[in-house]
């Protein structure tokens, strides 16, 4: 029995009494259903109230909307004016929040405008959106709990329509958390790498904040402005976007954090805006800015009711520093959006809420860079983008299908079924017929063409790069070619035979490399397609070409044993790091990470076995981050690591091709790496090979790029170092 008093304490008597008979609605209605982890369904709606109630401020009305909402979704049938009267605000909101949860992905086909266009609509009252997005935000804290394919759907909506509707109602909070979640699942290795190095720097940003306000205190003491300074960190997400769109490391981005100044004062625009510009000349005077990168919100707030002075300075140490000054009630609605002070806070509806739906459904409405508003955009900050390495495709019944970037038609009626992609000739994407080759690209809506007379070529190959297809096509070609074989076989023997020749093993192996096939059955396909003339290989046979091929290939065999022997050799020097302070102290590489030269690295004091170097991405890095700061200790590599070797485990995913394992070899032996290690298992549920190996490199630049050259070969699905 839940206690309405403690949850949602803030509220008059009056408001809890509301909140509570709508509690009781949602209680009996959803008192048979569960979520996916078997649950009661119910701790759903009572997480969305309590973002509603405590992290965006709404009133009582909305926290109340959300329980009854959830009653009329599952039981549409549900009275809920006839049980007590609830007010036409709560009605209202209730009507919203059903219509918009009565479209659906297939409906809509996911595009994003359109379905962001329609929930704007469904919202006479603003506060509808901002509950559609509380709802959205209590479920990506819980992804977990969905199966795969549902979590994938969750995650590409979520990207699609919900981060950027939270970035244009200024629920900046909400739009950060979802990105960082979207991040986490998306990026996992990134995620983790980014978040360890922002706790491992934490104790340099609070310093470098009380640096900053120290020659400031005596001025703003002396003119009686009262204050609250806190640090603003960028987002996981955001600071990854900088770095991918700026190309530099994570210590490349200037701006990871901003020291925020929140005043304390009374409501009235004169004197906010006379206090946030005193404090800024303040700074100013003390610190040199940067007149560029000033962004005056205060005489020109951003349509979504965002106020607040931005300015860039450099202090004594030529580091520069964001600083953001605001009110505390600039601060309230930068982080919690305008809608939580509609019928609040005292501010009125026609004045305010109205002009802000106006301008949200206006941006909805005319797309970034339109004729009729070619400035409109959304702000400074970058939208997401999905992962660079796949996207998300529809069937023309809204169903969700993840494929590698770059795939193509081809690829998709592969995955859809064999056979459809066999018999695949063209397609449909939204509406518009392409050819097979035409390459697809998130939110797409595919529709395949198919006929009984196509039949998949050799060229197929070079247009598809998912392994699924790739495997297929191969597969019907080969059946193809063993009918050729057959053929070419039959011809072949029955030639000999007539010549008195013979042909073993050691012979056909040297024809086989002299016309360049891989494959036995190719060389007889060949045969029987003409390609290959019998008679050229009866004069070849006799003319002794085969002895000559035969000692040239022991000479490379030998040449590649002596260079394979050299490699091992040299490979096996121990590197020494430089580590500030620990000259004296012993020092090993962590087992559960395997750092290698170059990578970014931190130490840990343990008991018995001196200092332990991780990658600052280690898997148990954030644990001992969080958990004995003491312990940690800064290490820095030699400038010159010498002919140095480091162990490193990789994880490879490939087609169940037999070449696959040959190219992988052949591409690591190219670089300066050798294998220490390397097993093979057959992956029978996805018809891949798994292979783990390790290698000895010199380097992470090394390691680098053997990583991106087997990830390369048309074979390989994934590879990942561990």
């Amino acid at each position: 029995m839940i206690k309405i008093d403690e949850l949602f304490p803030k509220y008059s008597e009056e408001g809890k009494i509301l909140i509570e008979d709508a509690y009781r609605i949602a209680e009996t209605a959803l008192e048979s259903h569960e979520r996916g982890n078997g649950r009661p369904f119910i701790e759903h709606p009572l997480g969305v109230a309590k973002i509603v109630a405590d992290e965006v401020g709404l009133p009582a009305e909305c926290v109340a909307a959300v329980f009854l909402h959830e009653a009329m979704r599952f039981h549409p049938e549900t009275d809920i004016r006839s049980q007590r009267n609830f007010g036409n605000d709560v009605y209202t909101i209730v009507d919203g929040l059903n219509k918009i949860s009565s479209i659906k992905p297939k409906d809509t086909r996911l595009e994003a405008e359109n379905y962001k266009k329609l929930i704007v609509s469904y919202s006479r009252d603003p506060r509808v959106t901002v509950l559609k997005l509380a709802d959205r935000l209590e479920v990506m804290r819980n992804l977990d709990i969905f199966p795969k394919l549902s979590r994938e759907r969750k995650i590409l909506e979520t990207l699609m329509l919900y981060i950027p509707l939270a970035h244009q109602l200024g629920l900046y909070n909400m739009k950060s958390e979802m990105e960082d979640i979207y991040f986490r699942y998306a990026e996992p290795e990134q995620y983790r790498s980014i978040t360890n190095k922002l706790k491992s720097t934490e104790k340099d940003r609070q310093m470098l904040m009380t640096q900053f306000i120290e020659p400031l205190k005596q001025k703003l003491s002396d003119s009686g402005i009262t204050y609250k300074l806190k640090i603003r960190t960028k987002t996981a997400y955001s600071i990854w976007k900088k770095m991918q769109k700026q190309k530099v490391p994570f210590e490349g981005v200037f701006d990871v954090f901003a020291i925020r100044f929140i005043i304390d004062c009374d409501e009235d625009r004169e004197t906010e805006h006379a206090l946030c510009w005193k404090v800024f000349s303040y700074v100013t005077e003390e610190y040199e800015s940067d007149t560029k990168r000033l962004r005056d919100w205060i005489s020109n707030p951003k349509p979504n009711g965002y106020e607040s002075l931005h300015i860039t300075v450099r202090n004594s140490d030529n580091v520069y520093l964001e600083v953001q000054i605001r009110t505390k009630r600039m601060d309230d609605i930068a982080e919690n959006g305008l809608a939580s002070h509609w019928s609040y806070k005292g501010i009125k509806r026609e004045a305010t809420l109205d002009k802000w739906l106006s301008s949200v459904r206006f941006a909805l409405e005319h797309p970034r860079g339109s004729a009729e508003d070619p400035g409109n955009g959304y702000y400074e900050d970058e939208l997401p983008e999905p992962p660079s390495r796949e996207i998300f495709v529809f069937t023309p019944t809204g169903e969700l299908r993840k494929l590698d970037a770059g795939a193509t038609v081809l690829d998709f009626a592969f995955d859809i079924h064999s056979n459809l992609g066999i018999r695949c000739t063209g397609g449909k994407v939204n509406g518009k017929a392409v050819p097979i080759k035409e390459k697809l690209k998130t939110g797409d809506i595919v529709e395949i063409m198919s006929s009984k007379n196509q039949k998949p070529s050799s060229d197929w190959l070079n247009i598809v790069v998912t392994s699924k297809a790739r495997t297929k096509i191969k597969q019907k070609l080969s059946e193809a070619e063993f009918r050729k074989a057959a053929d070419g076989k039959e011809l072949l023997g029955r030639r000999l035979k007539n010549w008195k020749l013979e042909l073993d093993d050691e012979t056909m192996a040297t024809l086989m490399k002299k016309w360049q096939y891989k494959t036995v059955n190719a060389f007889y396909a060949a045969i029987g397609d003409g390609t290959v003339d019998v008679a050229d290989i009866k004069n070849y046979i006799e003319t002794k070409g085969v002895k000559a091929e035969e000692d040239s290939s022991a000479e490379e065999q030998q040449d590649r044993k002596v260079r394979t022997v050299s490699e091992i050799r040299n490979s096996d020097d121990i590197l020494v790091i430089d580590a500030k302070n620990v000259r004296n102290l012993d020092y090993k590489m962590a087992k559960c990470c395997n750092p290698v030269f170059g990578d970014d690295v931190f130490g840990f004091v343990s008991i018995k076995d001196g200092i332990k170097i991780h990658r600052i991405s280690c898997p148990n890095a954030a644990r001992l981050l969080e958990m004995y700061p003491y312990r940690i200790q800064k290490v820095k590599w030699s400038d010159a690591p010498s002919t140095s070797s480091f162990q490193v485990a990789l994880k490879v995913t490939a087609a169940r091709e037999p070449s696959v394992i040959n190219e992988i070899i052949e591409t690591i032996n190219s670089f300066r790496a050798s294998i220490r290690n390397f097993n093979v298992s057959e992956n029978d549920r996805h018809g891949t090979f798994d292979i783990v190996l390790k290698i000895s490199v010199p380097s992470n630049l090394e390691l680098d790029k053997v990583i991106s050259q087997i990830r390369l070969k048309r074979n390989v699905i994934k590879v990942s170092r561990s």
